[in-house]
């Protein structure tokens, strides 16, 4: 029998962890049929903006590749292959087209190389899984122009490394969020098993914590108010733990790397705008190829691409602009405005419908000057394990091949799916009155990615632009989500067939809108009011950016440590008095700044008509370390050699305890630099100062108070 010990404390404690990790169970039991009026609202408006968007981002994240893209590190072709390779449906005809087959072409022009149903794949797990396991009532997860970018980076335009990328980051993610629970399970365990069965009926009696009985009536609370319990770490922290890692990538960074992105992704478009084909993926490549072909122009696509673009633009500022409606205006206001704002916020749906309208009354005449998207594969993607090797005409990647040629990527998809997620959940989360847990969106954001890999996903994050239509159409808990999940579902199963004929050129305007605010110019301008230096690493994560992604959030972080180093490396220091020379330190000394405070000490203090004693203001130094212990016992001997003496005052007690462990000779430390001064008999400034005692004092009379005993 399982020594159970005081029931209620032990089941209290398991409740609280189990909805911790399953969020839903704080807001499922109080869930209202109002809430769930609007969670359908909601969630079938962001249905309407992530169909066409994922039909897009399908295109940015470059899958499949094109005939002939060599793949890294190996020699050979890829080629239109599936899972185990099996060939697509799509790829045969793909071949055949991009080679020149002896059929006759078809009339419309069709996009041969993006396979539009990844990213509806992509769009629908991660939904799902939010449900369940997030704390923030108006995230949701799906493809991202972001996140699409970076797949075209390091997956190669192909579907086993992207889906095989969507597993491991998904790992990853799930790893570092898993960290701080190995205490609690290895602890707890066994009792779980014994418990489980009698803990489930009583979860659905607590309600959600720290909240009255009667209160959360619009947003999901899932952490107690007050502090950790004592022995426990605080778990609701920013990025607490492995987390705390992304504190390295900068503001600037970020800022960076998303202006660049912008940039980047809506000129990648722009061939998709005029008509072009065989444009390289290539920034630099790409923009000169594209100035270089313009005359190729197709008019169709170009006029309705710049048609859909206007639309998207106008609707964006109508909507911005419309003034909210009031319960006491009248009925035909209101309905007016209700019309305005549902057309304004799914305005992404209604211009790819306009616009596959017009290609289908095109397709009826039977001419087509629009180039189209194409076949879809009809259905729901197949549940199966995530790639572990990929098959080629000359033989099989193994799996350590494919870990290998993504490289950094493995690193660089999970933390900027976290940075995205995170700092959207925490925008949301302030702007609407409740917490989320970082550690738990990070599980949450894993585990989608994860399940998301069985079902052909590419990389999921946070979308700041559904999240945004997602709180503004009153949204209450993360069910919205299922909601969007089903349309998303509906949308494979019954309305591929319909896809065929969206223009590329309405999908490459809706990516364009999307990105365009990313772009952040007033940053410029702010950094170089706040801090000039932050221009640098800004500067080079955008520059870089255009040569490749990786290279530019690599290069960023670098310049952003190098002069976070730099700072640590020269320290400011404050110098004044002449006889006596007061220095202080405007932060903690670690080992590469003990030189420089040498050479500013023994400068300035060799240089003076008549030099005296020095004090050494130490009120703001925190922490040192052995090689400073070091610098500074070879700056006492120095100084004597020179008839000079050094006072130490203000030494904070972590750092006083480390100078007495030392045993420097000739230490002396006073409580202040006033009782310093009166020691060595002058003033700082002053030229009579009689120099101080050399001799070490006893240890007692040297603590200040508080530490003798």
């Amino acid at each position: 029998m399982w020594a159970r010990g005081p029931p209620e404390p032990r089941r209290r404690r398991w409740l609280r962890a189990l909805r911790r990790r399953l969020p839903v169970l704080g807001w499922l039991p109080r869930y209202s049929p109002g809430w769930l009026q609007l969670d359908l609202i909601a969630g079938v408006t962001v249905g309407l903006t992530v169909v066409p968007q994922a039909l897009a981002y399908a295109e940015v994240a470059g899958l499949p590749p094109q005939v002939g893209v060599r793949a890294p590190g190996r020699a050979g072709t890829r080629s239109h292959r599936g899972y185990w390779g099996q060939p697509h449906a799509w790829g045969g005809a793909a071949c055949a087209w991009a080679g020149g087959g002896s059929g006759r072409a078809p009339s419309a022009v069709l996009s041969t190389f993006v396979p539009a149903q990844y990213g509806l794949y992509s769009s629908f797990v991660g939904c799902f899984v939010y449900c369940f396991l997030g704390t923030a009532k108006d995230v949701t997860l799906g493809p991202t122009a972001i996140m699409s970018l970076l797949v075209s980076s390091y997956a190669f335009h192909d579907p086993v490394y992207a889906v095989l990328l969507t597993f491991l980051s998904g790992c990853i993610q799930l790893a570092m969020g898993l960290l701080h629970l190995g205490e609690m399970l290895l602890l707890h365990t066994v009792m779980f098993w014994g418990y489980a069965l009698e803990l489930l009926p009583a979860l659905c009696s607590l309600r959600c914590w720290g909240c009255p009985a009667n209160a959360c009536d619009s947003s999901v609370c899932v952490q107690p108010p007050h502090g950790p319990q004592q022995g426990q770490q605080c778990t609701y922290c920013p990025l607490s733990r492995a987390g705390f890692l992304l504190d390295f990538i900068s503001c600037p960074v970020i800022k960076g790397f998303t202006s660049a992105a912008s940039i980047t992704i809506s000129f990648n478009q722009v061939k998709n705008i005029l008509g072009l084909h065989g444009i390289p993926r290539q920034f630099f490549l790409q923009v000169y190829e594209t100035l270089r072909r313009i005359g190729e122009t197709r008019p169709g696509d170009a006029i309705l691409g710049l048609t859909c673009l206007a639309a998207l633009a106008g609707l964006r500022a109508m909507k911005s602009r419309l003034p909210p409606a009031s319960h006491m205006e009248p009925l035909a206001t209101r309905a007016s405005y209700l019309i305005v704002w549902t057309c304004a916020t799914a305005r992404n749906a209604l211009v790819v419908l306009f616009a596959g309208l017009v290609a289908y009354c095109f397709q009826l005449r039977g001419s087509q000057p629009l180039t189209l998207t194409g076949s879809i594969p009809q259905g729901l993607p197949p549940c199966r394990l995530p790639p572990f090797s990929k098959a080629e005409p000359n033989g099989t990647v193994p799996f350590g091949t494919m870990v290998e040629d993504m490289g950094v990527g493995l690193a660089v998809v999970p933390l900027m799916g976290l940075v995205e997620t995170i700092a959207i959940a925490k925008a949301f989360a302030s702007q609407n009155d409740y917490r989320i847990d970082p550690n738990q969106e990070l599980l949450a954001m894993g585990f989608a990615n994860v399940m998301g890999s069985f079902f052909s996903s590419y990389p999921v994050t946070g979308s700041f632009g559904r999240t945004a239509v997602n709180a503004q159409t009153g949204v209450c808990t993360p069910a919205g989500g299922l909601v969007t999940g089903a349309l998303v579902l509906l949308s494979l199963a019954y309305l591929t067939s319909l896809f065929y004929y969206i223009p590329k050129a309405a999908l490459a305007a809706v990516i364009i809108s999307a990105v365009v605010p990313m772009f952040d110019a007033g940053i410029f301008r702010t950094l170089w009011r706040v801090k000039r230096l932050d221009l640098v690493p800004l500067c080079v994560t955008f520059l870089f950016c255009f040569w490749e992604v990786q290279y530019g959030i690599v290069a960023g972080v670098l310049v952003s440590g190098i002069l976070l180093l730099y700072s640590i490396a020269r320290p400011p220091l404050k110098v004044s008095g002449q006889g006596t020379l007061l220095v202080q330190p405007g932060s903690s000394l670690h080992f590469p700044a003990i030189e420089h405070l040498r050479d500013v000490i023994c400068s300035r203090a060799l240089s003076a008509s008549s030099p005296r004693s020095i004090i050494l203001d130490c009120h703001r130094i925190s922490s040192i370390d052995y090689t400073v212990v070091v610098g500074l016992a070879e700056l006492l001997q120095e100084l004597r050699k020179h008839g000079i003496s050094l006072a130490f005052c203000s030494l904070q007690d972590q750092v006083l305890r480390a100078l007495l462990a030392a045993d420097l000779e000739g230490f002396r430390h006073f409580p202040s630099w006033e009782e310093a001064e009166r020691c060595g008999g002058a003033e700082p400034g002053g030229s009579g100062a009689a120099p101080f005692d050399s001799t070490s004092t006893s240890e007692s009379s040297l603590l200040p108070t508080g530490l003798i005993q």
